[in-house]
């Protein structure tokens, strides 16, 4: 099957990465071309806009930063809007306003092609491995024209709703966890007079009722930042992280409903970027609030 993924940041890379592991013919298309040569020095084949993609596939996969991009990608110049979608089927698994996701799925499905929303949980690892969680928005019918090539992508599928409906329970999945690094952060920062191994520390908060599954992946790599080791490898950066949070409020306020810790931690990881961090991994901002508010030490 020809599988096309529109967005070859770190999430579409390595969906794009599963895609052809598994067997697919897969083309790939990103603003900045130079982010699909990996994927082309892979087996699969560029093309210059999302319209001629589009035509050239039986399922577009798209996975975009945010709102602005995807107004880009569906509406701009040789957009997937401008092409002949009839009879393709469309899977958006980007993290995006819910009205965004409404807007331009009702566009597709007025083109005659099937539309199915897919905004997924994990990063780049279980993306490769095809475990993300995938929350899906659409109809039964496209649903399940999909359900093939998702079980190849998700461990877990949920369908909760029409369009729209995926994309709000994935702000709502990210978050508490989003939160958490920062809560995580202060929990460390009192921590500090203790003097304990940061590798100790974090075992022992790890091993709590407080703690998200994603410290058990992410838990030694933050113990080894503390410890004075680079930062490694991002997962799931600190600018898509605030894109996040921001979402979700901007959202909650559309509900005329209010965040007020998601708003704090959105300042905390705003300030984050704002001092260089924005490719860092959300983690990072954990270990930065320990460096930025440290307390004397006991003697």
């Amino acid at each position: 099957m020809k599988v096309g993924v529109c967005g070859t940041g770190r999430m579409g890379s390595s969906i794009a990465e599963r895609l052809i592991s598994v067997g697919h013919e897969v083309a790939v298309y990103n603003r900045d071309a130079a982010k699909t040569r990996p994927l082309v020095d892979a087996g699969a084949k560029a093309f210059a806009s999302p319209a001629e993609l589009a035509e050239a596939c039986d399922i577009v996969i798209v996975m975009l930063l945010n709102d602005t991009a995807t107004e880009t990608v569906y509406l701009g110049p040789n957009s997937l809007l401008k092409a002949k979608l009839a009879g393709r089927l469309v899977i958006d698994m980007s993290t995006i306003r819910p009205e965004t996701m409404i807007s331009v799925g009702g566009a597709v499905t007025q083109l005659g092609a099937a539309f199915v929303e897919c905004p997924v949980g994990g990063s780049k690892a279980p993306a490769r491995e095809g475990k993300l969680f995938g929350l899906v928005g659409g109809s039964k019918a496209d649903v399940d024209r999909a359900m093939p090539a998702l079980e190849q992508l998700c461990r877990r599928i949920e369908h909760v709703g029409p369009f729209g409906a995926g994309a709000t329970l994935k702000l709502a999945v990210n978050l508490p966890l989003l939160v958490y690094w920062q809560a995580l952060g202060e929990a460390l920062t009192i921590c500090k007079p203790l003097n304990l191994r940061p590798d100790r520390l974090i075992d022992i908060l790890s091993d709590t009722a407080g703690a998200p599954a994603a410290m058990k992946g992410r838990g030694a790599i933050i113990a080894k930042v503390l410890s004075g080791a680079p930062l490694g490898e991002t997962a799931f950066g600190i600018t898509a992280a605030k894109k996040d949070r921001a979402t979700a409020v901007q959202f909650a306020a559309s509900l005329h409903a209010e965040l007020p810790v998601a708003k704090s931690a959105l300042a905390c990881f705003e300030e984050a970027e704002a001092a260089g961090l924005g490719d860092a991994d959300a983690t990072t901002v954990s270990v930065r609030w320990t460096q930025r508010n440290a307390p004397p030490s006991r003697s």
